[in-house]
């Protein structure tokens, strides 16, 4: 299944792993890129020298093409940002901000600069700044979320820019994929499904949480001070939902929810953390290898696109 996202990245499969804060380490990374797809390192908040760390780890477990997200509100992008050019990696996401700044140094060092938009205009004006494709990420996402859906949002990016496009947001299996390709996408950034594989180093109660969900079961805190999250339910959710009806400032919301991830992620906090996950979650039936999740997407994509 070849698209200009593989031969940019050179990858076999047009599947990415999203670079999700606190799962998406090197052994995760390592197992999708191993898997054919393109791991992604998720830089998050993370020194430069936990940064460079990961990737040298990563590159102990794969020869194949892996990348690195960062997260550019980050205290420590400047710093993680060269990391990047110095440890040779050749891909890049970026989200939580505009990687303008960056441009110059990622290209001259071949880079391939790739950012999450959630809308049109953020799409274009990222390729007339030289990106290399765009990641276009509709609300079904886990996580920091726009307000637009995949559905939606994909073939309108794909309409207005040249540059290949990546959707992300509700894409778990085959089918998913196979409709996000006939909307215009020349590969998909899945992040949930690979929380719930064996490689992803998170609590298994995370995990359970995940399979066991329902359909109905993710929400979106964060709406009322424009910092959107789309979690699975639980005590903390409800509490802050309560706050924020009863417009609760800025800060107390924060609060309840310092380290909440890595409650979920590291000590397995399923009433009090944050269990980021989309709203595909409902369709993750049991915990299955990186190589078994890809090739279950492929095989059921080509078999509905017909090799397209």
């Amino acid at each position: 299944m070849e698209t200009r996202i593989t031969k940019l990245l050179g990858i076999q499969y047009p599947i990415i792993q999203g670079g999700m804060a606190w799962v998406a380490e090197h052994t995760l990374a390592a197992a999708v890129s191993n898997a054919g797809g393109l791991g992604l390192i998720g830089g998050a908040s993370a020194s430069a020298d936990v940064i460079r760390e990961e990737i040298r780890k990563a590159k102990e477990m794969t020869e194949k093409p892996f990348g690195v997200n960062v997260m550019l509100m980050s205290p420590h992008a400047d710093e993680v940002a060269q990391v990047i050019v110095e440890e040779g990696i050749k891909v890049v996401t970026t989200g939580a901000g505009n990687p303008e700044k960056y441009m110059d140094l990622w290209k001259n060092a071949g880079v391939k600069v790739i950012p999450v938009v959630a809308s049109v205009a953020l799409a274009k004006r990222m390729e007339k700044y030289g990106a290399d494709a765009v990641i276009a990420e509709g609300c079904e996402s886990g996580g920091h979320i726009g307000e637009q859906t995949t559905m939606c949002l994909v073939p309108q990016v794909a309409d207005a820019v040249e540059i290949p496009v990546i959707a992300a947001g509700g894409i778990a299996d085959g089918r998913g994929f196979a409709a996000v390709r006939m909307l215009g996408a020349e590969a998909a950034q899945i992040g949930t499904r690979f929380v719930a594989s064996k490689e992803a180093v998170v609590h298994d109660n995370y995990k359970e949480r995940i399979i066991k969900a329902k359909d109905i079961d993710s929400e979106v805190t964060g709406r009322s001070n424009g910092h959107p999250i789309r979690v699975l339910r639980n005590k903390m959710t409800r509490e802050y939902l309560r706050l924020e009806k009863e417009g609760a400032p800025f800060e107390e919301l924060e609060y309840l929810t310092l380290g909440s991830l890595r409650k979920a992620v590291v000590e397995g906090d399923v009433v009090n953390g944050s269990l980021m996950a989309g709203q595909i979650a409902g369709l993750i039936k049991e915990e299955k290898t990186c190589e078994e999740i890809v090739k279950e997407i492929i095989t059921e994509a080509e078999a509905l696109l017909g090799g397209k």
